[in-house]
């Protein structure tokens, strides 16, 4: 059967003006306003009224960031949250989105711990409320569900915040106590020359060697745990074995340190007390660094040989940042 004015087994076609054009992939400026387009303007409103509340705060955090050696590691701990999540965007734009009013408490509970930091001035108090701020602002704009897919990144921000002075100075001395007496054991196995502790205070025969709280290891211990948890949480499939990578740094944290200890003694006590000071001081913490880090990848690489050996290793894709590039390679 054939319609007026074709003739039989022709078929219907559309003139070629008439085609529709071929759907254009959406540019990255369009997809980055629909993502911010549910928020709307009274979300991006709410920000800009926290980003400024919160000014003088992340001022002076930055500028300790800049100042004190043992949190310039802060200026790299939100870049590497922002990627993190940043890498699970596929399955983040996988979760549904419930918004939920509770997030506002949240909200208006770290504004209430901001205040009283500013009114005590506990910088700390102060600090962590941002963090609490940034989840109940994803509670309410996006759901819980979304927050718990952004838990892990959002809990490294930690990381660039400084010990409270309290907690500071409970784990300073004990840090100084441990690298000195890992340092006097150590010469006194190696028996190069006669070696006493005092406390903190190294004794060698022609001076003595102070391990003050900027050779406690502090410094070191801070970066390395920052380090093992996000090297955990992009590389290591198992829970068990991030953990078990974060708590190992803590070890190898403190022997680096005693082992930097006992080497500025020694090249004190052949060199002089300049070596002790000055650019070989500083040299040698970037070389014990180095080896901490090394020591850590020696420590992963005979933990997933272990398992591989006892038949508990996952070789499949890592479930949330490694997906990303996995699926990357594979195309």
């Amino acid at each position: 059967m054939a319609l007026a004015g074709t003739k039989p087994g022709s078929a219907l076609t559309q003139p070629a003006e008439e085609v529709l054009p071929a759907a254009q992939p959406p540019s990255k400026l369009s997809s980055l306003w629909q993502t911010l387009k549910p928020f709307g303007w009274q979300g991006l409103l709410l920000v800009a009224v926290l980003a400024l509340l919160y000014a003088p705060v992340i001022k002076l955090l930055v500028w300790q960031w800049y100042n004190d050696p043992d949190y310039g590691h802060g200026f790299l701990v939100p870049v590497l949250s922002a990627y993190l999540i940043w890498a699970r965007r596929d399955k983040l734009r996988q979760i549904a989105r419930k918004p939920s009013a509770w997030g506002m408490v949240v909200v208006l509970g770290s504004l209430g711990f901001l205040v009283l930091g500013s009114l005590g001035a506990e910088n700390s108090l102060s600090r962590l409320s941002i963090v609490g701020s940034i989840c109940g602002l994803i509670v309410y704009f996006a759901g819980w569900a979304i927050l718990r897919a952004m838990a892990f990144p959002l809990g490294f921000l930690l990381f660039a915040i400084p010990i409270p002075g309290v907690v500071y100075n409970e784990i300073v001395f004990p840090l100084q106590f441990l690298a000195s007496k890992f340092a006097t054991r150590m010469l006194e196995m190696l028996n190069l020359f006669p070696i006493m502790r005092e406390g903190n205070v190294l004794v060698l025969p022609d001076m003595r060697l102070e391990v003050v709280e900027a050779c406690s290891g502090i410094r070191s211990l801070m970066s390395l745990l920052a380090l093992a948890a996000g090297y955990g949480y992009v590389v290591e499939r198992s829970v068990a074995v991030r953990w078990l990578l974060i708590l190992a740094m803590v070890p190898l944290a403190i022997i680096s340190n005693g082992t930097r200890v006992m080497i500025t003694a020694i090249m004190a006590n052949y060199i002089g007390a300049s070596a002790a000071k000055g650019f070989m001081h500083e040299f040698s913490g970037w070389v014990i660094f180095v080896v901490a880090t090394v020591l850590f990848l020696v420590l992963h690489s005979v933990i997933t040989y272990i398992r591989k050996k006892l038949g508990w290793y996952d070789s499949g894709s890592h479930p949330d940042a490694g997906s990303t590039l996995t699926a990357k390679v594979g195309q």
